[in-house]
């Protein structure tokens, strides 16, 4: 499937040239290089933006991901619809300018994504790092809980799921500063988000969720801001949530334990040797 669209400033950009030939060529801070993927950042007239390229991922990441029942990532082709599908229902996300497809084989898809920079932001991760501490106003914690329930559900609703849905990929506008009444929240790295023909299956959303919730663990969130959560993400008085969501919460709980080991597995050993003397 061939397909290319540019819009401004990529379309001045690219005009009278090979599109893939000219972001190919673009010079920047990259980000990732990787064999089959390259991130970097430009700035055309002041404006920043991140450009992926997608060379192909091989048969072989194809084979493997299809064994484990898993759908394959091909391209950017998936970030640019899930960015479209979320700007229609109303989830602030990465704002796409640029995209591009070609190629039959599908393990050798060329393809390009541009997005606008997201700036000044921090994640939420890093904005809620120190709330165990030093905890933040309030009014400001119970804006930004609603806001990520908000932004979930219509997520869902709208049969999105993300399939990295952590705080970490939540960026807060900072100009102005955030307060209660003017929060802007924005949802970035949709490579691997599905959009669902029909309405989310009951695993995905549970999987979103579990991420979440994993994500949060350490923020010093208490019980009230957990009932704040799910009031929102599912539009109903707390205590019918709590009888009619049992399942959910037992399943979130598995797997929260799983995602807490994986990471203590994964991540806490190389952390361990990069602080070594």
């Amino acid at each position: 499937m061939n397909e290319t669209v540019l819009r401004p400033p990529f379309d001045r950009l690219c005009a009278g040239c090979d599109p893939f030939a000219k972001v190919e060529a673009l010079q920047g801070q990259v980000f990732r290089e990787l064999a089959g993927r390259r991130t970097l950042r430009i700035e055309i007239d002041g404006q920043g933006y991140f450009v992926k390229i997608h060379r192909g991922v091989g048969w072989a990441e194809i084979f493997k991901n299809l064994v484990s029942l898993h759908r394959p990532v091909l391209g950017a082709r998936n970030e640019w619809r899930a960015a479209g599908r979320l700007a229609e229902l109303g989830v602030e996300a990465l704002r796409a300018v640029a995209f591009g497809e070609r190629g039959i084989n599908p393990a050798r898809r060329h393809s390009f994504i541009a997005t606008e920079e997201l700036a000044p932001t921090i994640s939420l991760e890093d904005y809620c790092r120190d709330w165990a501490h030093t905890p933040p106003a309030p009014a400001l914690k119970r804006a930004l809980i609603a806001r990520v329930a908000e932004m979930a559900r219509r997520m869902h609703e709208g049969r999105v799921n993300h399939r990295d849905f952590y705080l970490c990929h939540f960026l807060l506008h900072t100009d102005p500063p955030p307060a209660p009444t003017a929060l802007r929240l924005s949802l970035i790295d949709l490579h691997r988000a599905q959009i669902h023909a029909r309405p989310l299956p009951v695993r995905w959303r549970r999987k979103d969720l579990a991420g979440l919730y994993f994500s949060a663990l350490e923020i010093g969130l208490t019980r009230r801001d957990l009932f704040r959560f799910l009031r929102v993400y599912f539009d109903a008085p707390i205590r019918n949530v709590l009888r009619d969501q049992k399942a959910l919460f037992k399943w979130i709980e598995h797997e929260t334990l799983r995602l807490a080991e994986r990471y203590r597995r994964k991540i806490l050993p190389t952390e361990t040797l990069n602080a070594a003397p």
